[in-house]
Parts: C-alpha cells; sequence; structure tokens
C-alpha cells in the first residue's frame, strides 16, 4: 500500500463520513462519530475485501467498492447506536 493510496482512502472516508452527517444532521459530537465510524469502516471493508479477494472497484492497491461498503456500514451502525443512546437519556414525566 503506497502512502497516496493511504491519504486517498482516508480522503474517501472522510468525505463519506461528512456527507452522512450533511444527510442525517446532527451535533457537532455526531460529525466526529461518523468521521471516525467512516475512516475504522472504510479501512475494515478494504482489509475485508482483499482477504475475500474481491476486486471489483481497484483503484490501484486500494479495494475502492468494498472499503465504501464497509464505511456505510459503520456509518449505519453508528448511526443506530447514536439513536438508541439518545433515547435512552431522554426526561421521563
Amino acid at each position: 500500500m503506497t502512502f497516496q493510496s493511504v491519504i486517498l482512502g482516508a480522503c474517501v472516508a472522510t468525505l463519506l463520513g461528512a456527507l452522512f452527517h450533511l444527510w442525517r444532521g446532527g451535533n457537532w459530537v455526531h460529525l466526529v462519530v461518523y468521521l471516525i465510524a467512516a475512516n475504522l469502516g472504510f479501512w475494515v471493508g478494504h482489509w475485508m475485501a482483499g482477504v475475500l479477494s474481491w476486486n471489483a472497484g481497484r483503484i490501484g492497491p486500494l479495494n475502492l467498492t468494498g472499503a465504501a461498503v464497509g464505511s456505510i456500514l459503520f456509518l449505519l451502525i453508528a448511526y443506530w447506536l447514536a439513536r438508541v443512546d439518545s433515547h435512552k437519556g431522554g426526561r421521563q414525566a
């Protein structure tokens, strides 16, 4: 993996996290969580695509399709966990 591939991957993952936050909204804590989830999911998805020999959407050494799928999956999980946590801390009448 080249340094340029790592930079491209980080940029794509950060863009996915920022776009998800723009779509779903939230405060700055949600933005940080989405950016971390997107980057973590991106690299896990890239690794899993390599393990499964999934070569669709490769850009050089980067498994972009598998990485994007992993990033979106982690973003959805982070969104779901944020919703579960926000419902738990509400005031009771």
